[in-house]
């Protein structure tokens, strides 16, 4: 089990360093997760108007899965706290969803890249206003619309992309403002 923290433009004390990693092991070491690292970010907004300034990052990665938490409080400690206590929930809903359902069912996933599209082709679609700020190619796995559920839970995103495991066509996963899911997916010709 590996930690890491780290400040974002603020230096982390040595006191608040073994604070993070001792709240954030325990949480890790309760659910005996095998492969897991996890990064710790702290960090102060100067935003003066903002009522809980102290916020805490953490990202997990065990083998195939990240899970995610970002907790705002008054101090950094409260912040800590919460989140390792976030930490534990999300531990446990992977460990009921994800792995045990992998061992029951005991499927291999053959792992597929994701399909290139020209950088150029979607620049050309873009308007003179419109920028991209961020350029991410990723490899993902076939999966299942359960299994897409849950990463989505996992990951805390309002959107996820995956490659159908029957279908082998990509579609879309999103949260929606009122509650609930949609799916987006192509149309049947």
């Amino acid at each position: 089990m590996e930690i890491t923290v780290a400040g974002r433009k603020m230096p982390v004390t040595a006191s608040l360093r073994e604070y993070a990693e001792e709240k954030i092991g325990n949480s890790m070491k309760v659910m005996d997760i095998e492969p897991l690292s996890a990064e710790i970010v702290l960090f102060v907004e100067k935003n003066p108007s903002i009522a809980r300034p102290a916020a805490c990052e953490v990202t997990l990665y065990t083998k195939g899965h990240i899970i995610r938490v970002e907790e705002h409080e008054e101090d950094m400690y409260a912040a800590i706290d919460v989140a390792a206590a976030k930490v534990l929930r999300q531990l446990r809903k992977f460990k009921t969803r994800v792995l045990d359902r992998k061992n029951a069912h005991a499927e291999t996933i053959r792992e597929m890249p994701v399909t290139d599209v020209s950088l150029d082709e979607l620049m050309d679609e873009l308007s003179a206003d419109d920028e991209i700020v961020r350029v991410k190619e990723v490899e993902f796995a076939p999966k299942t619309e359960e299994e897409a559920l849950v990463e989505i839970d996992l990951l805390g995103h309002d959107f996820y992309v995956y490659t159908d495991r029957d279908t082998d066509e990509v579609h879309v996963l999103y949260r929606r403002k009122n509650g609930g899911y949609g799916l987006l997916k192509p149309k049947a010709e």
